[in-house]
């Protein structure tokens, strides 16, 4: 598990790509130490298991299923990535509970400043969407976030200097990808709500249940 707040920023150095799948090294220095082959990091979001390491950095395999739902297989090289390592149990809870598993990729539309903040217009699709809520937390590229605004076609996110100057976000771009992973309760809640056929299920809490039970 992770929390979005990202330690350092790495070098995608080199990405050997098989036919559905890749092997990626990448050159950092923080997020190495207390970590042995077979931890999880996040890249960019994404959690990756590492398979070696080396004084300046490790080397992780990508399956095919994380190529098809990530942006990793646009990124290009050498290119700056969001590193996190797992959460110890006595670390701080920083940002939202983020697992590392993306729910699929946007697409920058707009970037504009207001004042020291920058905002960051981001289309997604209806099934990504649905997840995303005013004020609500979303994790871009592993990076834990709040939603400012959203609609039927996008959402907004403010970013203060200090998340864009230790992110690779700085170098995003009108148009560029960008890795999302909903809150991962809300996928959960409506799990939970929904029927062995998927559809949801009627509600047993009415308002005259509400009134019975003196919550009104």
């Amino acid at each position: 598990m992770f929390t979005g707040i990202i330690e350092e920023t790495g070098t995608l150095c080199e990405m050997k790509k098989g036919t559905v799948s890749a092997q990626v090294r990448i050159r950092c220095q923080k997020v190495l130490k207390g970590t042995k082959v077979g931890d999880s990091i996040a890249v960019n979001g994404i959690c990756l298991t590492v398979t070696s390491l080396a004084e300046d950095g490790f080397t992780a395999d990508v399956m095919a299923e994380t190529m098809r739902r990530s942006s990793l297989s646009e990124l290009k090289m050498p290119g700056l990535v969001n590193l996190e390592r797992a959460m110890a149990a006595d670390g701080r809870f920083g940002g939202h509970i983020v697992s590392g598993h993306i729910d699929g990729t946007g697409q920058i539309t707009m970037i504009r400043q207001e004042e020291n903040a920058v905002w960051y217009t981001i289309a997604a699709k209806e099934h990504l969407l649905r997840y995303i809520v005013e004020k609500g937390s979303v994790a871009l590229d592993g990076i834990s976030l709040t939603v400012a605004e959203v609609n039927e076609k996008e959402f907004q996110v403010s970013v203060i200097p200090h998340t864009r100057q230790e992110t690779a976000l700085a170098q995003k771009r009108p148009g560029s990808m960008i890795n999302i992973e909903c809150d991962m309760i809300g996928k959960y809640v409506e799990k939970l709500l929904s029927g062995e056929d998927g559809r949801s299920r009627k509600s047993r809490i009415t308002e005259s249940f509400l009134m019975e039970h003196g919550f009104c």
